[in-house]
């Protein structure tokens, strides 16, 4: 009998997962990860991880599976928490969910599943995993879950053949009503629950408030730029090679002071993301006021009204070689190679039509249509079908 060990979060998808794992053969043992002690930046006075263990707790038992809670707060902490204020720090936003998914749940968690002789790890996530034979060699396929509305293999994006091939997603081929469903057959607690927003197993922590803790508050500057400011009138070269024109069109604009009017101030750049539209407490604008860029060195955050403003879109963006991650080895680009994909540059964003060239510095994607907010320090993903086959940091 095979043994998996599932991540119960205290959520249904897990406890679903949990369950027909149950129902396939398998012996299954549930681990809660504790990944966050500091009570001083959860919301109001609910405990939301005390909550969510013991749901998952109830979920076990009901079940009539072993259930232990892991401490992983510390790890938690060093790869995440600090990866996080380096990136917001550098200017960057960075995705802590995908990392935990890297580091955490597929990492250490999974060490941990191997300690106790598992065959597998489980998720509640709605993704799908194949597996093939190319040169004799098993090959593993990280699928986008059927239910187009929670597909979430973009936050598996950064996970590797050896974890995949550990990795088991029980509701992948499920739709979320249908989850919902099954728990309330079982008449399980999380089957209402509703779905968790926040940071990846931190809770209901306001990201903020927890940033301001360790980032001094500063104050700064709000510029606005006009949409026919001559920034966007830049003229275009002759390019000698393709490489050249992927360069240029991937370079963001610069702003500097004068090129807008200052019409607010705020708290801290790094507070502030590309594309951002709350918390600017701006107003006397016909259409909202967005970030369009920031900048950290100077704490100066550039805005534009209305999202159709020219200083959200580009159509090509670039990704460090060191940053540059295949979950299909085989199929990983050459220098002086292209290849044509469907990418996403966050969560729920509908697939694009792109094209992919990889240099000897890294790796360029061109969306045939301008893209919103493209934010350095997010991940891109890159999909042919419904497979995701590697992802990069934008830099």
């Amino acid at each position: 009998m095979k043994r998996v060990i599932v991540g119960l979060s205290g959520g249904v998808d897990s406890s679903v997962a949990a369950y027909l794992l149950k129902q396939q053969g398998f012996e299954v043992i549930g681990l809660f990860m504790k990944n966050w002690h500091d009570d001083s930046v959860t919301i109001s006075n609910e405990c939301p991880w005390l909550e969510d263990s013991n749901d998952a707790m109830l979920v076990a038992e009901k079940l009539g599976i072993p259930f232990q809670v892991v401490d992983l707060s510390e790890q938690y902490k060093e790869r995440i928490v600090d990866y996080m204020f380096r990136e917001y720090k550098m200017g960057r936003t960075p995705n802590p969910d995908v990392l935990c998914n890297r580091e955490i749940k597929f990492d250490v968690f999974m060490d941990i599943a191997m300690d106790l002789n598992a065959d597998y790890v489980a998720t509640g996530h709605y993704c799908r995993k194949a597996e093939q034979k190319i040169d004799g060699k098993k090959v593993y396929s990280l699928l986008a879950g059927k239910d187009n509305n929670k597909d979430q293999s973009y936050f598996l994006c950064q996970l590797s053949q050896d974890q995949l091939a550990k990795a088991l997603f029980p509701i992948g081929e499920l739709n979320k009503s249908e989850v919902r469903q099954i728990a309330s057959e079982l008449d399980l607690v999380t089957a209402e629950k509703k779905d968790s927003q926040g940071l990846c197993f931190i809770g209901k922590v306001r990201l903020p408030e927890f940033l301001q803790q360790q980032l001094k508050p500063k104050e700064g500057v709000i510029v606005q730029i006009p949409n026919d400011s001559t920034i966007y009138d830049r003229e275009i070269p002759e390019f000698s090679d393709q490489e050249e024109a992927l360069k240029f069109n991937s370079q963001k604009f610069h702003y500097s002071l004068k090129d807008g009017k200052t019409v607010g101030k705020h708290q801290g750049a790094h507070y502030f993301t590309k594309g951002q539209r709350k918390g600017l407490a701006v107003g006397g604008t016909v259409e909202p006021l967005f970030v369009i860029d920031t900048d950290v060195v100077e704490n100066v955050i550039y805005t534009g009204e209305g999202k159709d403003h020219k200083g959200l879109y580009r159509n090509v963006l670039f990704v460090d070689a060191s940053e540059i991650h295949w979950i299909r080895e085989d199929l990983a680009l050459e220098v002086g190679h292209d290849m044509e994909v469907l990418a996403r540059i966050r969560y729920r964003q509908p697939l694009e039509k792109a094209s992919m060239y990889r240099t000897e510095n890294g790796l360029y994607v061109s969306f045939q249509n301008p893209q919103s907010a493209i934010t350095e320090g997010q991940f891109v993903a890159w999909y042919q079908e419904d497979e995701l086959l590697g992802s990069g940091v934008i830099s």
